[in-house]
């Protein structure tokens, strides 16, 4: 790569046209590819097989970079030989992956260095006779000499693996940030060209135009709670920044009918009387959730057609109180972890929350949201396939999925193990939100914060997302893993970072004078705008609006 400044980089992505990329970055590009049908014959190497492609020797017994001589509790699993790997770069790793003898398995790649094992960095659904696709990622915290990444079942039993295609692709951080850059100019900002005339149709060479962004298309928001009731700093805090918002517990089943029959809604109402003065969005979060820590107690001592009644009644009522108030709604929390519902009450009972949930109010976008997705590939109830499993299962029972929520409680976030089940789960062609990103408290703050910025990235530059919440909700005695700011609202580094990213992802002020066309062009994130054009004595204004689209906006205004 030529020795050229970042930001002179980040410039000519900004200006050139977004089907291009600009001749001064000679990177890779990502390759957002992902497969989730099983096939009979399995794809090319992503990037060529990337360093794979360039390996001058081979270990015995290697095919297509595959050796089959790795030991793992006494067995033989399928495993690759890695050379020279560095810290800090971000690798990018595919493979097909078929199991003989058996109908089907959960393989989990796991990379072995010198100093460390990184338990999982790729999952895959296997089926018996035909090839799936894993797509997964690592990012080493010390250079490595010799590596090996193994293929073996998830649950540990003797399972026979074949692999093919495997490709390993280094990103250094820079060409990482670029690629995310890139993303965002081609798909969260639009060009436009203003054109100014007077009221006969001649071009106004040299008038002033004034632009200002005056809402964001991309919702950002995060959880809230009732401490926000009464709070003006807080609320005023809050309202500056974010544009959609999620209530952390107020309008769950245990809150709103902690004793049967006796519902109360008016923390939740108080809390919703906020969102609409700020215009904010805001989700439903959440109608049931399976975990039983966390069902109401005087529920779980129902059975059968009494449970069938509560259930019903819960439904009823909260779609009733709320009909058009929420974009979403969580429909069942959590249901990759737990079954409390579909224990007692068969399993069918998740496709009558949905059924039931879509009759009372249609026009909310109805979600499966769950933990541990995009935060690790080792938790084998939430693997990427294991959701896509049971979203195509909703599917065939009738039942229209219409969101995938991804939590989002990291520790130490893998960049591209995010971005590769992401897009694994766009496959799917359903919107994606990340629903409550938070970093672990077990992380010093200014590390907190690091990776915070790490995670919004990776969401906010991927094409299939369409919203970022975070599960921040102020409490003076602590937030639930991670607060934004202390107890006077004096941000803490992680509210820094939301600022930051804030600042970064909106267009501001924009001013020029138009060209001897009677025009002035600029980028702009989605969203709505105000303009001001100045004409010797004249001025006008304005209001124009970024939608998605892969054209030039033209935007005419007259004076």
């Amino acid at each position: 790569m030529q020795d050229i400044p970042f930001y002179v980089l980040i410039l000519s992505l900004l200006l050139i046209p977004t089907s291009l990329v600009s001749p001064l970055y000679d990177g890779p590009l990502y390759d957002f590819t992902a497969h989730t049908e099983c096939k009979e014959k399995p794809e090319e190497p992503l990037y060529g097989g990337g360093v794979l492609k360039s390996q001058q020797r081979s270990p015995p017994g290697l095919q297509d970079n595959i050796a089959s001589s790795y030991v793992v509790n006494n067995t033989y699993v399928p495993s690759l030989l890695l050379y020279n790997l560095t810290q800090g770069t971000i690798y990018t790793f595919s493979a097909w992956v078929r199991v003989k003898g058996s109908s089907s398995g959960m393989i989990r790649a796991t990379l072995e260095t010198e100093k460390e094992t990184y338990d999982c960095i790729g999952t895959v659904s296997a089926k018996l006779g035909c090839w799936s696709f894993l797509k997964g990622g690592f990012v080493l915290t010390s250079s490595s000499n010799l590596s090996v990444i193994f293929f073996q079942n998830a649950d540990g039993k003797d399972i026979n693996i074949e692999v093919a295609s495997p490709s390993l692709q280094p990103f250094t951080n820079q060409q990482w940030r670029i690629n995310q850059q890139y993303m965002i100019n081609t798909k969260r900002k639009r060009a436009v060209t203003v054109h100014v005339s007077d009221s006969n149709g001649r071009r106004l060479q040299g008038a002033s135009v004034r632009i200002e962004q005056i809402s964001k298309d991309f919702p950002f928001g995060s959880a809230i709670a009732k401490t926000i009731l009464g709070n003006l700093p807080y609320q005023n805090w809050f309202a500056k920044r974010f544009n959609a918002a999620v209530f952390e517990n107020e309008l769950k089943w245990y809150a709103t009918e902690p004793d049967e029959g006796r519902v109360n809604y008016t923390i939740s109402d108080q809390m919703l009387q906020f969102v609409r003065t700020n215009n904010i969005v805001a989700r439903g979060h959440n109608i049931f959730w399976e975990d039983p820590k966390y069902t109401p107690p005087w529920v779980l001592n129902l059975t059968g057609i009494q449970l069938q009644s509560a259930v019903n009644s819960r439904i009823h009522s909260l779609m009733s109180q709320y009909k058009d108030e929420f974009i979403h709604w969580d429909v069942s929390n959590e249901m990759l972890h737990f079954e409390f519902y579909e224990q007692r009450l068969g399993s069918d009972a998740t496709l009558h929350f949905f059924e039931t949930a879509h009759e009372s109010d249609p026009l909310s976008t109805l979600f499966m949201n769950d933990f541990n997705v995009v935060e690790t590939c080792s938790d084998v109830n939430s693997t990427v396939d294991a959701y896509i499993s049971r979203v195509r299962e909703l599917q065939r029972n009738g039942i229209f999925m219409d969101g995938i929520g991804l939590e989002g409680h990291f520790t130490v976030p893998n960049p591209p193990l995010i971005r590769a089940i992401l897009d694994k789960l766009a496959t799917l062609g359903l919107p994606i939100w990340l629903t409550e990103v938070d970093i672990s408290k077990t992380i010093d703050r200014d590390s907190q914060a690091k990776y915070l910025e790490e995670v919004l990235r990776e969401g906010f530059s991927h094409p299939s997302v369409n919203g970022i919440m975070l599960w921040t909700a102020y409490h003076p005695n602590g937030c639930y893993q991670m607060c934004l700011t202390d107890n006077n609202f004096n941000n803490l580094p992680a509210g820094d970072t939301v600022d930051k990213v804030l600042q970064e992802w909106q267009t501001g002020r924009v001013e020029g004078v138009a060209d001897v066309h009677g025009s002035y062009s600029f980028y702009g994130f989605l969203g709505e705008y105000s303009i001001t054009v100045n004409y010797g004595n004249r001025t006008t204004h304005s209001t124009f609006s970024l939608s998605p689209a892969q054209e030039t906006r033209h935007f005419t205004i007259t004076l």
